[in-house]
């Protein structure tokens, strides 16, 4: 078979085998690789963390501070003069001496103050108390003391519809004075006596004025039809006076009432 003219004219190609690879050219200061730089794995003492010596000499000065949530000292420094004597609360002194108590084996005793009526019958139990309301027309019935204060019970004769009744009361032989309104209960018919409104009224007493020989005043005003009927006890005023009684503590509650204190 003959080879046309074309064919005979070609030159075969040689085929070379792949070079080997070359490490990349690398220009000044920069890398054409894609592969990170390795570093070093040589580890290096933190900054932070210091020496022996310097630990040692951190040591010699190291101090404890208290402080609160804020960051501010708990402490606070008072000095006091020659002859200046500290403040000492009530409450302080009170636990100091029912430790001494305790510690001399002695019988613990509280006194507690109260409120005593100076009027020794209640006006509601008196015979001539309806007679009293229909003249005047208002009539303190019942006096309730308690340790947050005191309650009274008043009558008045039921007039009109709108009323108001209220207690002017004085802590200070009326140098001054306060009032407190009563509020309506029930309305009711006395025993052979007119139709009545019965009001409740409260007042407070502080825990300071709480000491023997306190006297508490006081007098009940009834506004009626733009009239206005007092009772104050014939002129005399209604008076409590505060004294005081000693209450003994069970041997077995002596530690437990300290805690509670």
């Amino acid at each position: 078979m003959s080879r046309s003219k074309t064919d005979s004219g070609k030159r075969p190609v040689k085929i070379r085998p792949p070079s080997p690879k070359t490490a990349p050219r690398q220009t000044a200061g920069r890398s054409l690789s894609c592969e990170p730089p390795t570093k070093s794995i040589i580890q290096r003492r933190t900054q932070s963390l210091p020496s022996p010596s310097e630990r040692r000499r951190l040591s010699r000065r190291a101090s404890v501070r208290f402080v609160d949530s804020l960051g501010l000292d708990l402490e606070n420094v008072k000095v006091f003069k020659s002859g200046e004597d500290p403040f000492v609360p009530e409450h302080v002194l009170f636990r100091l001496l029912m430790n001494a108590e305790l510690a001399s084996s002695k019988g613990l005793e509280i006194s507690l103050p109260y409120l005593k009526p100076m009027f020794s019958v209640q006006p509601g139990d008196c015979s001539n108390f309806t007679e009293r309301l229909c003249c005047q027309q208002v009539c303190l019935e019942r006096v309730l003391c308690y340790e947050p204060g005191i309650i009274g019970i008043v009558q008045v004769v039921n007039l009109a519809f709108e009323k108001e009744v209220s207690v002017r009361y004085s802590f200070t032989n009326w140098k001054s004075c306060s009032e407190t309104k009563a509020y309506w209960v029930v309305s009711k018919f006395i025993s052979n006596g007119p139709c009545c409104d019965t009001f409740r009224f409260h007042l407070p007493v502080p825990p300071y004025i709480l000491h023997p020989g306190a006297v508490l005043e006081f007098a009940v005003c009834y506004k009626v039809m733009g009239m206005q009927f007092w009772d104050n006890n014939a002129g005399q005023n209604y008076k409590l006076t505060c004294q005081s009684y000693n209450l003994p503590v069970p041997k077995e509650c002596e530690n437990s009432m300290i805690h509670f204190i």
